[in-house]
């Protein structure tokens, strides 16, 4: 242990802490705004400076380690005029409309300026002139609002491994972009959006779907409906002031019915549906030779990414849709016919924790009886932003329930948000459909958590069954590469695209770098997913009478015929760049 003095305080800490660590865990706050915990300590943004007594200059503390006998200084007045001073360079090229950008009152910039009293017109001088990059379907970047922290570049190299974005040129006219400045459609983004939940100021936003869904909603030709994703409703309640991982369920559901929705549907109801679907696929392809280990297909920033970088690989998908798309496919065939409705009439909106989904709606594969299956995609910010706007206050709403037939659901299907879910919920059905016996225990703990990877073997129906679990693409590269090289033996996969799983996708609740640095915000919003699992009554997607009712009305059976034809699809390989 170190011994040393911050602001005449005796602390104790490791050696090799930073003096940024150090300070926090004695309760004293140092301001950063390019520090990010574990992917991003570079020094460069020089807020965080702190005064070293002997040092000849002030110091980054997220990058300066401790030594026996320092004393750190953090909020000297030679400190403070400095950090003062960045940030009025910083605002002399930014974009300041303030009160019209998306992260007004949530951005880490004019929080800051705030508390150093900044003056944004200080500094007047030469700007640089940025033109948004709005050609992809998912994501905004706009330059003019960057300030360059490269918190951004470290979600996409280190956590992702994508890599698609870093900063070119040099000097004032240093900025963010992909190679040779190519747009962002033209390389092979996977649109995760984990850049826009770790940038601090406006700079990158999903793109808006919100007013489409108004005029639709307000078309009296249109029977609108309304699909959430499992981890929506632990993500809502922080746009509104609740604590992090806070199940507002009910209140949401209110608030989407006084918004017009026609039908308000609940997508664990489809991830019941896939569960079912996918489960007999891997069984069909475990006792008939089939393509493994079988990987889940429910992500679609990780079916992006196989589609760009592992394309030898597709086969090895699920051919299942994921379950916002089965929620579409069957909206507008099973429900259409069984409440006498023209498919052409239902327009379909989902709420998803994700930017991909936005991509995800576009794929021509998807399409349930020649329509699409998806015509709208809301991340958790834009529901939130609509809520606001129409004057909702969900705060005070009594809680309501779903819409039969898609609003009854197992809670296997909802713990498809957090890593590890669809193998759980996949592995209690598989496991009772195999033996032919009621399982003592649903919990499969060993696929539980946060954890970059897990591995686990269970004997189903006297077959040792190896699973792996990854969440994040570095970790996902980790099990590609074994399966490249030959060293896999695994049965059965789960895969997703953002680390921690849908509870940290990039459409949930954009949170500050001070939450972000002392709070695992994955586990948080996970142990209320499990916490409601362990409260319902039927926790197995076979279990789910509505499912029942929808094979023996409509599907027949599992991977039957008709089933393949509505609730499956295919895959593209894609070029890594296009002109």
């Amino acid at each position: 242990m170190i011994n040393l003095k911050i602001n005449n305080i005796p602390v104790q800490a490791e050696e090799g802490t930073t003096i940024l660590e150090a300070a926090r865990s004695a309760g004293i706050r140092i301001p950063t705004l390019c520090y990010l915990k574990e992917i991003n300590a570079i020094g460069a943004c020089r807020i965080c400076v702190v005064e070293v007594k002997g040092a000849r200059s002030l110091v980054a503390s997220c990058v300066y380690p401790v030594s026996e006998g320092m004393e750190v200084f953090t909020n000297t007045e030679k400190v403070q005029n400095s950090r003062k001073m960045t940030l009025e360079l910083i605002l002399s090229d930014h974009n300041k409309d303030c009160l019209s950008c998306i992260r007004n009152n949530k951005c880490e910039l004019q929080k800051l300026s705030g508390e150093y009293d900044c003056k944004s017109s200080k500094f007047i001088g030469a700007t640089n002139n940025h033109l948004p990059d709005n050609s992809t379907d998912y994501l905004i970047r706009d330059n003019s609002k960057c300030i360059l922290c490269r918190r951004c570049v470290a979600a996409c190299t280190k956590r992702q491994e994508v890599s698609v974005i870093g900063a070119n040129d040099r000097g004032f006219d240093t900025h963010i972009g992909s190679a040779f400045d190519m747009e962002l459609k033209n390389v092979p983004c996977v649109a995760c959006g984990q850049c826009i939940t770790v940038c601090p100021t406006g700079a990158l936003t999903e793109k808006d779907e919100t007013y489409k869904v108004e005029r639709a909603i307000a078309d009296g030709t249109k029977h609108v409906v309304v699909g959430v994703a499992p981890s929506v409703r632990v993500g809502l309640g922080e746009e509104f002031g609740y604590s992090i991982g806070s199940n507002v369920e009910g209140e949401m559901i209110t608030a989407l019915r006084m918004l017009g929705f026609d039908m308000v549907f609940d997508v664990n109801f489809t991830a019941d549906l896939t569960i079912m679907e996918e489960g007999h696929e891997f069984l069909d392809r475990l006792n008939n030779g089939g393509k493994l280990p079988m990987i889940t297909s429910c992500s679609p920033g990780w079916v992006k990414y196989i589609e760009h970088y592992y394309p030898q690989y597709l086969d090895h998908l699920s051919s299942c849709k994921s379950p916002m798309s089965m929620y579409g496919a069957v909206s507008k065939t099973y429900y259409a016919e069984k409440f006498g409705l023209d498919p052409k009439s239902i327009y379909t909106v989902a709420v998803m924790p994700c930017t991909a989904k936005k991509f995800e709606r576009t794929r021509t594969e998807l399409s349930g009886g020649g329509l699409p299956d998806i015509d709208a995609v809301l991340t958790v910010r834009e529901l939130a932003r609509l809520i606001k706007r129409k004057g909702i206050m969900l705060n005070n709403l009594a809680k309501g329930e779903f819409d039969a037939p898609m609003g009854i659901a197992s809670s296997a299907g909802l713990i498809f948000g957090a890593t590890g879910g669809v193998m759980e919920a996949a592995l209690r059905t598989l496991a009772e459909v195999v033996d032919k016996k009621e399982l003592e225990h649903l919990d499969f703990n060993e696929v539980r958590g946060v954890k970059g990877i897990k591995e686990a073997t269970y004997n189903l129906g006297g077959t040792d069954v190896k699973v792996a679990v990854a969440s994040g693409l570095n970790n996902a590269k980790v099990l590609m590469e074994k399966i490249k090289n030959g060293e896999a033996d695994y049965h059965f996969i789960e895969i997703m695209c953002c680390p921690g799983g849908c509870v940290n996708g990039g459409g949930m609740p954009v949170q500050s770098a001070d939450v972000l640095n002392n709070m695992d915000i994955r586990a948080e919003r996970a142990k209320a997913i499990y916490s409601a699992d362990s409260q319902t009554k039927i926790r197995k997607s076979h279990e789910n009478p509505a499912i029942k009712e929808i094979y023996k009305e409509y599907f027949e059976k599992p991977n039957s015929h008709k089933a393949h034809n509505i609730l499956h699809t295919t895959y593209t390989k894609r070029e890594k760049y296009t002109k």
